[in-house]
């Protein structure tokens, strides 16, 4: 049912915890599922130098908030605002289709931060 890729970032989760003196956070809730994705980041030289999640709900959202942040990381905020859900699911191996919709969340998350900035 899981890809190798999403199991993998669901038990290892990259990038998790709180971003003490963030540059920007952003928290969103899927209100059909009550999956939340907060991230946290801060930009140095126009580059993600750091970011952080926390995620509550399914295997999935844990699996996209985890992922995420491996594709914002070290990019610029330009290349980051570029990325969309099928980049996420790419990098897990693919979503279940009832699952999508935690890629759809941590891009949405993702760009609320930035924004934010």
């Amino acid at each position: 049912m899981y890809s190798p890729e999403l199991i993998d970032h669901f038990q290892n989760p990259r990038n998790a915890g709180d971003l003490p003196r963030a540059d920007a956070t952003a928290e969103a809730e899927n209100p059909v599922c009550g999956d939340v994705v907060r991230l946290s980041l801060k930009v140095q030289e126009g580059h993600i130098a750091e970011i952080r999640f926390k995620a509550k709900g399914c295997v999935p959202a844990m699996a996209c908030g985890s992922a995420v942040t491996e594709l914002a990381l070290g990019k610029t905020v330009a290349e980051v605002r570029s990325l969309t859900p099928e980049s996420v699911k790419k990098v897990l191996g693919g979503l279940p289709a009832a699952s999508n919709h935690a890629a759809e969340l941590a891009i949405d998350v993702l760009r609320a931060a930035l924004n934010a900035l």
